[in-house]
């Protein structure tokens, strides 16, 4: 299903205020996020959402952000720091076999898979992954554009997730994209 990486130049474009228009990080992510929590986003970019959900978890939570973009993991880290927020992201490039997140199995309360997923080689591998970092009672938001996944391969992607030890628990409205908030299983 993959269709290309983002190229990093384009992250400035995608992290712009513009965006908040469509994709308002706190209304969005709100619902779903509470102090204290550990929050997984792969494919973070220039950190448009990251940002806002390390002030979603408080100085008590942490966002654990992974890249293959090592360009797009320093602009993420230039702009925590000037906001303040670096102590609560840790920024990781991710490695050519996986996301490198060993460390959180069972850790993870809420995942975050925000157009990233029909950017991968391997989908299923990508779930069976973030499962194995999500706690029992976890949850998974995933968020397609609509522009680049039809219906048909969103439903397929769905297929994979409940492979993977998720199951569907809602499909949101989120602007311009398919989404389905998932439940760990």
């Amino acid at each position: 299903m993959s269709c290309g990486v983002c190229p990093w130049w384009l992250g400035y474009f995608i992290a712009g205020p513009w965006r908040r228009l469509w994709h308002d990080p706190r209304k969005t992510l709100g619902p779903y996020l509470a102090e204290g929590m550990m929050v997984l986003e792969p494919g973070p970019g220039m950190g448009f959402f990251t940002l806002d959900i390390a002030r979603l978890v408080g100085p008590t939570g942490r966002v654990v952000g992974v890249d293959i973009q090592p360009r797009m993991l320093d602009v993420l880290r230039r702009r925590a720091q000037k906001a303040a927020l670096l102590d609560r992201i840790d920024a990781r490039l991710a490695r050519p076999d996986g996301m490198g997140i060993e460390d959180l199995e069972g850790r993870v309360d809420f995942v975050l898979a925000f157009a990233v997923v029909h950017e991968l080689p391997d989908a299923g591998r990508f779930f069976a992954e973030a499962r194995r970092a999500t706690k029992a009672a976890g949850r998974l938001l995933l968020c397609e554009p609509r522009m680049h996944v039809s219906e048909a391969a969103f439903d397929a992607t769905l297929k994979l997730t409940q492979g993977s030890g998720f199951e569907v628990r809602d499909r949101p409205s989120i602007p311009m994209t398919r989404s389905a908030l998932l439940a760990a299983r």
